[in-house]
């Protein structure tokens, strides 16, 4: 630098030109400097890193001094003198950077910063309501100072600009989705929950992503409860607004309060001339979550209402399954109720004909003939006569080697079993079905008491995309885990994988033997829990109530805080509920359930069950 300035000076003195080559030395001087200046700037951001304050406040009040610098310092240089207090300091800076630079809309809420940092509230709010009222009709404007409220946490601001902008533009529903951010950031759930209408109204196909952002912020019963209301008044209000009323079915399918939920969707399904699809989703939705009472109802509709339809075919096929797993689940099961299930869909095969959608009925008949009948041949004759079916979807036929290989499994082959399962996990590789497949090898790994197989496929299981399958895997994978530690030889986890099998096999009288007698060799294994709940369970399916509910209290009361404490004492409520009708009692389980298991998986549906038997659904 000193080089170029005497050369100027040299160059000067002799006449020589000097123009072009002082503009140069100019450009450098001025490179040099603006150097100089960010290497003061960083020195200056470490000074407040290492809290020597006074040190940056010295070095920033020297850059300030070069207007240009204001821009490179100003948010670090601010933000200094408001957290140290030095208020003044920062009112005439800002008056300064404000006069330099009128048209920069950050230094002048910045300036309204100085007074809330005071606790100054009606004079930042006489000044912000000024600025917020000079700049509402420029909605560039509007957004950038919103979101420069949003993050100085001046969030109130931030809506009053929204507000206001809406007002001169007379449109209600502008910035709906930045209002509802704001809202939801305040707690504010009624105000957000109206500007997520207001944003869906903008255009109805916003409605999925609303519908996910609801799912991530309505929480809590209470949370859930205001939604609901809000929808039910919509829908009075605006009765031809349909957005209404697709997210009051879908505030009734988080709630599992699935009759309602139909009620919707049939008005809805009527107006808008939908041929049942959407019903039939509610209705599958409302089956896969046991809810089978109202899935009947729901199917049973659209078989009056849709007939020569291919919904109607669905629907009378869905009705008896769902039909079958009310009878699967009501015990002791009835074999005249399977044989009654069997005729009812060998009678819609014939009245409608062996098609894609009634080639599941075929599958459901080998399935009871094998499992509640104990008829493994006509079984087996039914599943290989699917597999050869003409044209028939792969997944078909994969599901139907699966079931042929738990047959198989049933009946003592296991090779055959396994042979069958690999097949399938070989060709569906990454597929839900695929998964599947290894889930069964797993399961026959362990029945014979190949731990470390068994684990090595349920490890890869546990990532699988489906979450059934992945909660299955990470079951069997952890009643492996914990009951192998203290016993070296496996010997006790062995026979109780024998008698896992025996269970598997409808062999429920030996498999209780054999439980009683492994919990009389092992009285200190750590395996005792999971004997219990296997009684229990066995007892439940052979009608003997009280001795399971027996079992299942000596779970929660001796291994409660264990994995299987809250499944034990939701399995109670749901015995006093649906098996022996006291639902006083039932009630009482559940309620206790909620303030001993408050963040358990199951917490949501002893909830819902709860409020039903309370009449809150009537």
């Amino acid at each position: 630098m000193y080089y170029i300035i005497i050369r100027c000076i040299d160059m000067l003195k002799t006449g020589k030109p000097v123009f072009n080559f002082c503009i140069l030395c100019a450009f450098f001087i001025q490179i040099t400097l603006q150097a100089q200046n960010i290497t003061d700037i960083q020195i200056a951001n470490q000074y407040i890193q290492q809290g020597e304050n006074e040190k940056a406040l010295l070095l920033f009040e020297k850059l300030e001094k070069n207007n240009k610098n204001i821009p490179l310092i100003h948010e670090s240089y601010f933000q200094l003198m408001l957290m140290t207090g030095n208020f003044q300091q920062a009112e005439n800076y800002i008056e300064r950077a404000i006069k330099r630079y009128p048209s920069n809309l950050y230094y002048k809420i910045d300036k309204g910063l100085i007074f809330v940092q005071q606790n100054k509230n009606e004079e930042a709010k006489k000044y912000y309501d000024r600025l917020i009222n000079q700049i509402s009709e420029d909605p560039f404007k509007v957004r950038i100072a919103a979101q420069h409220f949003s993050k100085n946490q001046q969030l109130e601001f931030a809506a009053e600009t929204y507000r206001q902008s809406r007002k001169s533009m007379d449109d209600p529903t502008a910035y709906a989705i930045q209002m509802a951010g704001i809202y939801r950031l305040l707690n504010k759930k009624e105000e957000m929950i109206n500007e997520y209408l207001n944003y869906t109204n903008q255009n109805p196909k916003n409605i999925r992503s609303v519908k996910n952002i609801l799912q991530n912020v309505l929480h809590e019963e209470e949370d859930l409860e205001l939604f609901e209301t809000m929808m039910y008044d919509k829908v009075q209000r605006s009765p031809n607004n349909m957005i209404y009323n697709e997210l009051l079915i879908w505030i009734n399918i988080q709630r599992k309060n699935f009759y309602s939920a139909f009620i919707q969707a049939r008005a809805l399904d009527k107006r808008k001339k939908l041929n049942g699809v959407e019903v039939m989703e509610l209705g599958r939705i409302t089956m896969v979550n046991k809810d089978y009472k109202n899935a009947v109802r729901i199917f049973e509709y659209l078989i009056n209402e849709y007939p020569g339809t291919p919904n109607y075919q669905i629907a009378r096929r869905l009705v008896i399954s769902t039909r079958e797993e009310i009878v699967k689940n009501t015990f002791p099961v009835e074999e005249s109720n399977i044989r009654t299930l069997i005729n009812d869909y060998r009678e819609l095969i014939k009245d409608v004909g062996l098609n894609q959608h009634t080639i599941e009925a075929l599958r459901s008949q080998a399935l009871l003939y094998a499992f509640y009948l104990n008829e493994h041949d006509s079984a087996i004759m039914i599943l290989k006569e699917i597999v050869q079916v003409p044209r028939i979807s792969k997944t078909i036929v994969d599901k139907s080697k699966l079931d042929l290989g738990d047959i198989y499994l049933l009946i003592g082959e296991p090779w055959e079993s396994t042979l069958l399962y690999s097949q399938v996990e070989k060709s569906s590789k990454e597929t839900p079905i695929g998964y599947e497949a290894k889930l069964r090898n797993a399961k026959l790994s362990y029945y014979r008491g190949d731990f470390a197989l068994a684990q090595s496929h349920l490890d890869i299981l546990k990532m699988a995309t489906s979450r059934e399958i992945a909660n299955d895997a990470m079951s069997l994978s952890l009643l492996i885990k914990d009951n192998t530690q203290l016993d070296t030889g496996d010997v006790i986890m062995k026979r109780f994988a024998d008698i896992d099998l025996l269970i598997f096999q409808n062999k429920k009288f030996g498999a209780l033997d054999a439980l009683e007698k492994l919990k009389i060799d092992a009285p200190e294994h750590p395996i005792v829990d999971e004997i219990m709940y296997r009684q229990a369970e066995l007892n439940l399916e052979m009608g003997k109530f009280e001795m399971a509910i027996s079992l299942l209290q000596n779970v929660v009361d001796t291994y409660g805080e264990d994995i299987l404490g809250d499944d034990a004492l939701f399995l109670i409520g749901t015995i006093y509920e649906e098996q022996l009708k006291e639902k006083e009692k039932a009630k009482e389980v559940y309620q206790n359930f909620l303030i001993k298991y408050p963040g358990s998986s199951k917490a949501a549906e002893a909830r819902k069950r709860f409020r039903i038997l309370r009449g809150d659904f009537l």
